[in-house]
């Protein structure tokens, strides 16, 4: 039996998707029917259950965006940085291996030589550095809170995108924005991300953290090319002339944009498709909401 907490969100009901698709038994643990955020008895819960993993797609990201964070301060730390702590001592006590999702957007630009970072570089966006969004401090925060903790995957999401016309989607806030910011980041394709993230746990590879973004990375503006290429849409795309306008006009707090190296995840022999790949073969299915 899998474990699943937050299923009900964008991250989570893809790993339910794929859950559902392997055939494989797992219960997905609903706030609404059991509070997971009180250690007693979550401990309780799996001492007695003992499922054979439990995945963490629990967080607060704010809605519609990150902005949101800025106003709910102690839900987003709640979420992102004390669930995890809760989540790792009741998994230790109970002796049930886990992954957490984590982010890739505890991160700003590229190391100084210009490559993605690492699993080993510390974060350069959180509230060390006093450079970040509450958000990202958080979920920062949440991997230092996680740091020693046994039997843990913790897994670096980036900006999630699939083929499926969702406000989540990244190429769906692309096509719906005013305006954009060119920015280059490496990013995960979500069903490739939850395919890859629970393979670690088939597969058995090591515990410990990992990128799990599509290789390479892209801009903004190659990925409108990708957009109007496939035909998506020929609306005239408009762009920020620099990052001082989008935060002036258009932002309440900083956002990360950066670049990951994932080739840790790929030495383990788990691959995701080259990023710009992964974008075209998406658009070229997509699918627009109702």
């Amino acid at each position: 039996m899998i474990y699943l907490l937050g299923g009900s969100g964008y991250v989570g009901s893809a790993y339910q998707a794929l859950l559902q698709r392997k055939g494989l038994p797992f219960r997905n643990v609903r706030r609404a029917d059991f509070d997971y955020t009180n250690l007693a008895a979550l401990t309780e819960l799996l001492r007695r259950e003992k499922p054979a993993f439990l995945i963490n797609a629990a967080g607060y990201t704010g809605k519609p965006n990150v902005d949101a964070c800025e106003l709910h301060k102690a839900e987003c730390i709640m979420g992102n940085a004390v669930l995890p702590g809760t989540i790792a001592q009741a998994c230790a006590d109970a002796g049930v291996p886990w992954g957490h999702v984590s982010s890739g957007c505890i991160y700003t630009g590229a190391r100084p030589d210009g490559t993605g970072f690492t699993e080993t570089d510390t974060p350069n966006f959180s509230f060390r550095t006093d450079n970040c969004s509450f958000y990202s401090g958080t979920k920062a925060l949440g991997e230092e809170v996680l740091a020693g903790a046994p039997n843990v995957y913790l897994w670096r999401l980036r900006i999630p995108f699939n083929q499926v016309d969702y406000p989540r989607n990244y190429l769906t806030k692309l096509l719906r924005y005013a305006n954009l910011l060119d920015a280059e980041n490496s990013i995960s394709q979500l069903d490739e991300f939850v395919a890859a993230t629970f393979a670690c746990w088939e597969k058995r590879v090591p515990f410990g953290i990992y990128n799990v973004t599509n290789p390479g990375h892209v801009t903004t503006r190659e990925v409108v090319a990708l957009i109007k290429k496939t035909g998506v849409s020929n609306k005239d795309f408009k762009f920020f002339s620099d990052e001082a306008e989008f935060m002036r006009t258009a932002a309440k707090t900083p956002r990360s944009n950066c670049v990951m190296n994932s080739t840790k995840l790929a030495a383990t022999g788990i691959k995701l498709t080259e990023v710009h790949e992964a974008v075209e073969r998406d658009l070229r299915r997509w699918v627009k909401a109702v």
